[in-house]
């Protein structure tokens, strides 16, 4: 028998009603948070980023594809990197279904990644998308957006992401527990070490384009991209919420291996 409160139908609704109450508020904080993204000053990119792309090499500008607005996915896959994130390959499963819906409406998707193009497309046939993915090698696009850091920066100046700086990274193998053991695992799926593959960081970007200009108009990062992670929507309605002990999702073709 379950440990769970149980009670009657008139007790559940008379509970649920009192919940829409705060689902309905949390909804309008929602919207205004939307309004207040919106009202962000825009700021002018003057830099030639370049990215290399299916169709070859391509500006910032040239990702629009004839619309006026561009989301960016930082995705993470660095150079030296074997495989994507499997936390953000998590997240881009759910881009091939509403890829074509943004792109009817006005609006670009696209994942940007460190790793070279051939690594990017393999990976994107591993995982049978077909959302357009852009590689940033060689540039500054992923440094200046905050997603990529240098060794240096890491180990000795101190990384600053998600509007903050972090404490210097040092990793000692022996440590257990906490977030330290999740980031090496991560590292270990993606073929490298936990140093290497936290010199990436996911992050979400948009930007407009008016009159043939580029405009930077938001970014976040972290638990800032929690909205698009469609897996945790579900879960937090699910009846034990997300329910997690440690790192359990895998990539989407690994489960049961």
């Amino acid at each position: 028998m379950t440990t769970h409160k149980t009670g009657t139908q008139e007790e559940w609704l008379k509970a649920r009603i009192e919940l829409l109450k705060a689902e309905k508020e949390h909804t309008r904080r929602g919207d205004e948070l939307a309004r207040l993204r919106q009202e962000l000053p825009w700021i002018a990119i003057n830099k030639g980023y370049r990215f290399d792309t299916d169709e070859g090499s391509a500006s910032l500008a040239d990702l629009f594809r004839g619309r006026s607005q561009l989301l960016v996915y930082h995705f993470m896959f660095g150079p030296d990197y074997k495989a994507g994130c499997p936390s953000c390959s998590s997240i881009a499963d759910g881009f091939n279904g509403i890829a074509v819906h943004l792109a009817n409406h006005d609006v670009m998707l696209w994942a940007v990644s460190r790793a070279p193009l051939a690594k990017l497309q393999a990976y994107k046939q591993r995982m049978a998308w077909t959302f357009p993915w852009a590689s940033s090698v060689g540039g500054d696009f992923n440094f200046d957006f905050s997603v990529s850091f240098t060794e240096e920066e890491q180990q000795a100046k101190g990384i600053e992401y998600n509007y903050r700086r972090e404490k210097l990274f040092h990793w000692r193998p022996e440590q257990a527990g906490g977030g330290e053991t999740a980031e090496k695992q991560f590292a270990a799926t993606c073929g490298t070490d936990a140093a290497t593959y936290e010199r990436e960081r996911p992050g979400v970007s948009a930007f407009a384009l008016e009159n043939g200009i580029v405009y930077r108009t938001y970014s976040a990062y972290a638990r800032g991209v929690d909205g698009i992670w469609g897996m945790y929507q579900w879960l937090d309605r699910a009846p034990k919420g997300r329910n997690e002990t440690g790192v359990w999702w895998k990539r989407h073709d690994e489960y049961g291996k």
